[in-house]
């Protein structure tokens, strides 16, 4: 009876083994069919016959219903998770299948995922990817913008990289002393890091400083244009008065005496000023830094804009485009996207100037007085151009 009893216990145990197995098996194959993500192949319409075009619009049909809180935005994998606007349970699902920490601050190419349709999907409004908000509780605003900007004539925000510390401080050393002056402001505009021993340096340095507005992103090439709106966000809060906002980076050299003399030509309002680029095309070549896939940006040409190294805004027009680029599809290319693409969504105005170059130039003091924004200069240049730019020794033709 014992022998026969044990005998019995086993068949059932392999009778439930096999249940249990046959049931996973089961299941993997209805996973299978509702694969709905395939990486995007060169932005290529496929040709399917008319059955797999049936199960293509069944599967995206099912993939709409289960994402309606997720809007319709498919995440690049180059955008970090920890971006993501909200935390309901089908986005943390989502960002787990799109997204790998090797990826958050990749600077190669990353093919993008599309569901497999005969429509390339577009890319996602920025608003579903940007989180509002700076971490500026250190910021001496009283020196940088007091009162809303209601004596600011030159709001001059800088863009910089974590780790640029040197370049940072070599700005903070040369031309940004005319900060000093009642009517400019200055600061510069940072992401973050996930790196912790990196965010306690930057904390330090605010500490020292109190000049570091940090948004809410992570800090690397592919999130320029967030970087961009943090900067017209913190500006339309906290700077709303000021007549006018310069956006630069941390490699430029700028002659604040020349530009102040040009604002004082100004009149016009909506209007933005600088180095205007025409008729420029996307590159699509895979192996640039810039490269832009049809997906991304569909056109041949992008709108006329000015390019990203310095460019000068009117206060008039910072709220709209804060605005408006929270409504607009993302693209990597912060200058493209802010100057072109959405400054012409609101007519606003792009104008030359050719002291803007935006370019490195011979470094003498006649020819560096003549220009107003100088390019691609090292931390240890900055004092050699500010020698140059106050030494009244020597003598030009040009004021």
């Amino acid at each position: 009876m014992a022998m026969a009893g044990r005998m019995l216990r086993c068949i059932l145990v392999l009778i439930l083994a096999s249940f249990i197995v046959f049931t996973y098996v089961s299941q993997v194959g209805i996973m299978e069919n509702l694969d709905y993500f395939k990486i995007a192949k060169h932005d290529v319409v496929s040709k399917n016959s008319e059955k797999q075009l049936k199960d293509q619009a069944i599967r995206l049909r099912s993939f709409q219903e289960s994402i309606k809180d997720f809007n319709d935005s498919i995440r690049s994998r180059r955008i970090d998770k920890d971006e993501l606007l909200d935390d309901g349970p089908m986005q943390k699902l989502l960002s787990e299948m799109l997204l790998d920490s090797k990826n958050i601050v990749a600077r190669k190419s990353v093919p993008l995922f599309s569901i497999d349709t005969e429509v390339p999907v577009p890319m996602p409004l920025v608003k579903t990817i940007y989180k509002p908000g700076h971490l500026d509780s250190e910021i001496d605003m009283e020196r940088i913008c007091p009162r809303e900007g209601l004596f600011t004539k030159l709001l001059v925000l800088i863009t910089s990289s974590l780790p640029h510390s040197a370049a940072r401080m070599s700005i903070r050393q040369t031309w940004m002393h005319y900060g000093s002056r009642r009517d400019v402001g200055m600061a510069f505009v940072l992401g973050r890091s996930k790196n912790k021993t990196l965010n306690k340096v930057i904390d330090q340095e605010n500490f020292m400083y109190q000049d570091l507005i940090r948004g809410h992103f992570i800090d690397s090439y592919n999130n320029l244009t967030l970087k961009t709106i943090s900067l017209l966000e913190w500006a339309d809060l906290h700077c709303p008065k000021a007549k006018f906002l310069l956006k630069t980076d941390d490699d430029m050299f700028i002659n604040v005496p020349k530009l102040l003399t040009l604002m004082d030509t100004l009149k016009a309002n909506r209007s933005i000023y600088g180095r205007r680029a025409e008729n420029w095309k996307p590159i699509r070549n895979r192996g640039s830094k810039y490269y832009i896939s049809n997906a991304q940006y569909g056109k041949t040409t992008f709108p006329y804009f000015t390019t990203g190294p310095a460019y000068l805004l009117t206060g008039d027009i910072v709220h709209a485009l804060y605005v408006q680029s929270l409504n607009t599809a993302f693209l990597k290319l912060e200058d493209v996207f802010i100057t072109g693409i959405v400054a012409e969504t609101l007519d606003i105005r792009r104008v030359n100037v050719r002291e803007m170059a935006n370019s490195r130039t011979k470094f003498e003091a006649c020819n560096i007085r003549g220009k107003i924004s100088i390019h691609m200069v090292r931390s240890s240049e900055q004092f050699d151009l500010w020698k140059m730019l106050l030494d009244d020794t020597i003598k030009c033709d040009h004021k």
